[in-house]
């Protein structure tokens, strides 16, 4: 039987991490993302070609297609019903979830998993310059993480086929920003964003010049076999040359990821254009690899968004890296050209 001062403690402990968490809604009122929608899913369980048609029909596809692996989705019964993770509760709601197949040996978009880019368009015409995408993810029980795999977040701007599969931005062409597992399931946002400002040389950032950026890696960890629910914001930098953008993530409703220096774009034509649905293992190689069969399930996808961008301090943005890799860029083409003419 607990004492008296062991009950106030315990009830203290309670009180505090449930003050502390913030469902998706009350993120968008808090930041005045008025405007909400959700991603429609079926009322009863579908075959893999019924669930390419129900999705291309109804998710509003860039392109009007599925980018990568249609052939692995599938309308599937909710294989953990009753899931109690903190944050997410036991969903009363007995419709399909969506389940992705991972086959064994995939390490790509091309081979397993996943991709596709639902545009979020408006009746009345609206531009989004904040948005959030949450959405709930379950893996299968024992499901080996390997070195890393991708999860869907947000993208925008013009160039609907960017920012992904080492495509770097150039601040005026997209963005994008998902999740990411890595091995024993550590989560990290995963961008494609321009680095201004030394923003490599922060503790919890990690670039490569090649592929994305990594935010705050391991700051928390998905759990296989029940639901994880996932709410990312984006808050676009205003004006463009100023490092302001703003960039939360909470993980079962309890903030995870807060990073406010960010520039996501240099050009006004960015805007935040929908939810980015990608997720396979890799990774650019075979060391990737999930050596199984496996799946992953999605349910409950909802949008917020807002007209209006950041409205942060930032520090201005310094172009100089930008110019050195123009410059680096132009020097590479004259030598490119100066051999294939023999000179």
């Amino acid at each position: 039987m607990l004492h008296s001062l062991q009950l106030v403690t315990l009830v203290s402990i309670l009180s505090v991490a449930y003050c502390d968490i913030l469902p998706a809604q009350s993120l968008a009122a808090q930041f005045s993302l008025t405007t909400s929608t959700s991603i429609p899913f079926p009322t009863a369980t579908q075959s893999s070609s019924d669930t390419q048609s129900f999705i291309v029909s109804n998710w509003s596809l860039s392109k009007g297609r599925i980018e990568n692996g249609p052939d692995e989705l599938a309308f599937v019964q909710d294989p953990f019903p009753n899931s109690t993770n903190i944050g997410v509760t036991p969903s009363n709601d007995s419709g399909p979830v969506l389940q992705v197949t991972y086959p064994q040996g995939s390490f790509s978009p091309d081979d397993g998993g996943a991709q596709l880019y639902s545009l979020w368009n408006t009746s009345d015409g609206s531009v989004f310059q904040s948005m959030i995408v949450t959405y709930e993810v379950a893996f299968d029980g024992g499901f080996d993480w390997v070195k890393g795999g991708k999860l869907p977040g947000l993208r925008g701007g013009p160039v609907v086929n960017g920012c992904d599969g080492g495509k770097q931005p150039n601040g005026s062409d997209c963005f994008s920003t998902r999740l990411m597992w890595r091995t024993n399931g550590a989560g990290e946002v995963y961008a494609y964003i321009p680095s201004p400002n030394g923003l490599c040389k922060e503790n919890d950032i990690i670039c490569n010049n090649d592929f994305g950026i990594s935010i705050d890696r391991s700051s928390f960890s998905f759990t296989g076999g029940q639901w994880n629910r996932i709410t990312l914001l984006v808050q676009l930098n205003n004006p463009p040359d100023i490092a302001n953008g703003n960039l939360m993530m909470y993980y079962n409703d309890v903030q995870a990821i807060k990073q406010q220096n960010l520039q996501f774009r240099s050009s006004t034509v960015i805007n935040a254009g929908g939810m980015f649905f990608s997720t396979f293992f890799g990774g650019n190689d075979s060391s990737w690899a999930t050596p199984n069969t496996v799946h992953s399930y999605f349910r409950n996808i909802e949008l917020w968004g807002s007209s209006e961008p950041s409205t942060l301090n930032g520090s201005k943005v310094n172009s100089a890296s930008g110019l050195v890799k123009w410059r680096w860029g132009v020097t590479l083409a004259v030598v490119g050209l100066i051999f294939s003419i023999g000179l």
